[in-house]
């Protein structure tokens, strides 16, 4: 069952690495509005790219909850953040990008710490926590969307950073309400506030992120979500939920978060591999 998760951690990783170039085409053929404009994310569904990159983002994330069921939350974070790994090596291949020394070293990176918490990882279940820590991440996402909607009327890298920090904090919510998803039967998901904080998490993370990519700096964008999606869930899942690894391998899992989270910083560029934007006329 751990050799499944892992390969399901490794799976979203390449969906989600795979997607990010598809819709990095549809992003930056579609009119730029004012501040955060939820119709960006109808716009973009009119174009094939993104349509085909969100299937593969929904494939992504089946996996990811399926890592999370028996995952602890910084391995599975890590490796969502590969995925940036996968964009790189994608780009090279599909739109002719260049990769520089220290890139391919941190592709490397990626890989052997994400090998190094394959390693460490030690077997979870399905966290339990009470209905007010669940109320309470509802709450958070809540906040965390009023934020990046006042984020969105900042101006130049500050405006990057906000919304990438907001989109990295939706996305780690997605990942924590996966992690205290107790059951996956339909009435059960229905009445789970943690399935809310998924749905809410997701729609405010990718309406920001992408809003965030089509306006601004790629790199400072793509270098907060890693940080925020990392970061968060991970210190959530140790200090909150339990998250533990094996027996006398602390120590190698420190090692390998630590690398393949540097290793996707280097690459953020490839958070969206096209070429800076150019403003639009809605």
């Amino acid at each position: 069952m751990l050799v499944l998760s892992l390969f399901g951690a490794v799976a979203a990783a390449v969906c989600f690495g795979v997607a990010s170039v598809m819709q990095a085409v549809a992003a930056r053929a579609t009119p730029v509005g004012d501040g955060v404009d939820p119709r960006l994310l109808v716009r973009l569904l009119r174009q094939l790219p993104f349509v085909v990159g969100t299937c593969l983002d929904i494939l992504g994330f089946l996996a990811e909850l399926a890592a999370l069921r028996s995952l602890p939350l910084f391995v599975v974070q890590a490796a969502v953040a590969a995925n940036l790994a996968v964009t790189a090596v994608v780009a090279v291949r599909v739109l002719h990008v260049r990769l520089s020394g220290s890139e391919w070293a941190a592709v490397a990176a990626v890989c052997v710490g994400l090998a190094m918490l394959g390693l460490s990882a030690g077997h979870e279940n399905p966290a339990s926590v009470s209905l007010r820590f669940k109320l309470v991440l509802l709450g958070c996402v809540a906040v965390v969307g009023v934020v990046g909607a006042l984020a969105g009327r900042l101006q130049g890298r500050a405006r990057s950073a906000a919304l990438g920090l907001a989109a990295g904090l939706g996305f780690g919510f997605v990942a924590i309400g996966s992690r205290v998803v107790r059951s996956l039967a339909p009435w059960d998901l229905l009445r789970d506030p943690a399935m809310y904080v998924v749905a809410a998490g997701g729609l405010v993370a990718f309406l920001f992120f992408t809003t965030a990519l089509q306006r601004g700096s790629v790199t400072v964008t793509t270098g907060t979500v890693v940080v925020a999606e990392t970061l968060v869930p991970a210190l959530v899942g140790v200090l909150l939920l339990g998250d533990r690894t094996r027996h006398g391998y602390v120590g190698l899992a420190a090692a390998g978060f630590a690398l393949a989270v540097a290793g996707a910083l280097t690459l953020a560029r490839f958070g969206e591999p096209s070429a800076e934007p150019t403003e639009t006329p809605a």
